[in-house]
């Protein structure tokens, strides 16, 4: 290593030997790691935890949620509340990065809980341990008998663009319609579209075992998952993060991106995810910041063009929806193409168009209102579910969180409660409406949307997160990337995709599916 390096490496390697825990999910041998803590902890240590009633966000709940559609939007025509700046499969691929970071199952909404206590199961590490386990020598049900393949479910089909769909590899005793999916994470069954986008993963990494063997580099299972890992890294880096904050905030943490020079040349700006010996989990990225994907689920998906019907998020009739933990019908494989931009000729509208995101803004769609009892128990509303996390997690409001960013406050007459569009905007109610309690003390969560619903402007204005939602997530993303000694960023910095296919340019989520859909290896 160059000594102009030394300054990543020393960010990424621990001063003190790391804690031992076990086998862990993620390594740079199979099923093996050495920097795992596991903790969770915050970001601004020294502000208070901001206080509310149960009255106080039930009612802000409640104003979040939009009214059922009585008439869904149709195909033809542009949704006022679609987000025209990011698709909708990055809603799906929010999700499925979150579950790869993030698992607590130890918290409850029920009680405050200290950040310094709980204990994260899964390794704040962008190392996919969701998608691998603990490796082939620890779970091998999860693979084929030669320990490099990863096993694949049932075919699917429906999608024009692959013929070659499978579901998640499924356990078939008892009940067919409760069959639950053997992968490295359950919760990346939750939904039909998280579950086939882990699916994708799984067919990635098979086609990469393919590509060392065609290369006559037919190596060790370590050998194909770095390659994953880090071509799974990139699209993070280089294509999620811009798509969510803009491609001036990612630059600006980590200025050479913006310059074009060497990544030796100018140091990251971590101003506020700061860490002593490994980076840990904060509170405001994963009970608030990051959360910012639930305004952005749509009500209604067309999953593939020959579908009869587009599927409701969670309909009381589970048959016509999205939900997960069960085997859904075999033809509703995704043509990807409506989700991500993987058609340069896809039309503007009709059954072919890439449908959008909703807008990142202060509404939910109606159906998170009524989350099926596989998904939640007690509280059946996301926005209720989000904003009492928060409380027990003590967080500090997001007016608060600002100033130490030194960044202006939001004044209280713009920070409203309703959808963004042309339509409600005028007529969305104050925060201070709903309670008195939120004057200059928003919930961050809130916060982080009404900051986001600021660019505002007309109907067809792309949104994306704010200076304090955006710069939370970029540099909590970025520094998780940083502080792992085995990330491209980390070990290769001037590494570049080398499956990126040549016609394409930049690699990004897209590409990936791209290959995934050439072959299993």
């Amino acid at each position: 290593m160059s000594t102009e390096a030394h300054w990543l490496a020393r960010r990424a390697s621990p001063s003190t030997p790391p804690r031992a825990h076990g086998v862990v999910r993620g390594d740079d041998s199979p099923g093996r790691s050495s920097l795992y803590e596991g903790r969770f902890g915050r970001m601004f240590r020294t502000l208070p935890p901001a206080e509310f009633s149960d009255r106080d966000l039930e009612k802000l709940a409640a104003a979040m949620v939009a009214p059922a559609e009585r008439r869904p939007t149709p195909e033809t025509e542009t949704d006022d509340e679609e987000n025209q700046g990011i698709n909708a499969g990055y809603t799906y691929l929010a999700q499925f990065i979150d579950h790869d970071l993030t698992f607590d199952p130890m918290s409850s909404l029920q009680r405050e809980n200290d950040p310094r206590a709980l204990t994260d199961f899964r390794t704040p590490r962008f190392d996919l341990d969701s998608l691998y386990g603990r490796g082939p020598d620890d779970q091998p049900y999860l693979y084929e008998d030669d320990g490099l393949h990863l096993k694949l479910g049932r075919p699917l089909t429906g999608s024009d663009v692959d013929r070659r769909a499978r579901d998640l590899p499924r356990h078939q005793g008892g009940r067919r319609s409760r069959a639950r999916a053997l992968i490295g994470d359950p919760r990346n069954d939750e939904n039909v579209i998280v579950a086939q986008l882990h699916a994708v993963m799984l067919r990635f990494h098979n086609h990469v075992v393919g590509h060392l063997s065609r290369d006559g580099r037919r190596g060790s299972f370590a050998e194909a998952q770095r390659l994953v890992r880090w071509h799974y890294q990139w699209v993070v880096l280089h294509d999620f993060l811009p798509t969510i904050v803009g491609r001036d905030t990612v630059d600006s943490v980590l200025p050479h991106l913006r310059s074009g020079t060497s990544p030796y040349a100018d140091k990251p700006d971590l101003r506020f995810f700061r860490w002593r010996h490994q980076p840990f989990m904060p509170v405001e990225f994963s009970a608030a910041a990051y959360r910012f994907g639930h305004s952005m689920v749509r009500p209604i998906y067309r999953l593939n063009t020959n579908v009869s019907r587009k599927l409701i998020l969670t309909p009381r009739d589970s048959r016509r929806g999205l939900n997960g933990f069960r085997d859904f019908p075999s033809h509703w494989a995704i043509d990807w193409r409506l989700f991500f931009d993987l058609d340069s000729q896809a039309p503007p509208s009709g059954i072919r168009r890439i449908q959008k995101s909703y807008k990142i803004d202060t509404s939910l769609t109606n159906p998170l209102a009524h989350l099926p009892p596989s998904t939640a128990t007690g509280i059946r509303s996301l926005a209720e579910r989000n904003l009492r996390r928060g409380r027990s997690m003590g967080l500090p409001s997001g007016q608060d969180v600002a100033r130490a960013m030194a960044i202006e406050p939001i004044p209280d007459e713009r920070l409203r409660v309703g959808k963004a569009t042309e339509k409600d905007t005028p007529s969305n109610p104050r925060l201070t409406s709903v309670s008195r309690a939120f004057a200059g003390n928003a919930p961050l969560w809130y916060y982080v949307l009404a900051e986001a619903q600021q660019q505002f402007e007309r109907n067809d204005t792309p949104i994306r997160l704010g200076p304090v939602g955006g710069r939370i997530v970029a540099e909590v993303v970025i520094g998780l990337l940083l502080g792992d000694r085995y990330t491209f960023l980390s070990q290769a910095p001037g590494w570049t995709p080398e499956l990126a296919l040549p016609d394409l340019g930049q690699f990004g989520i897209a590409d990936l599916i791209r290959l995934a859909l050439r072959g299993d290896g």
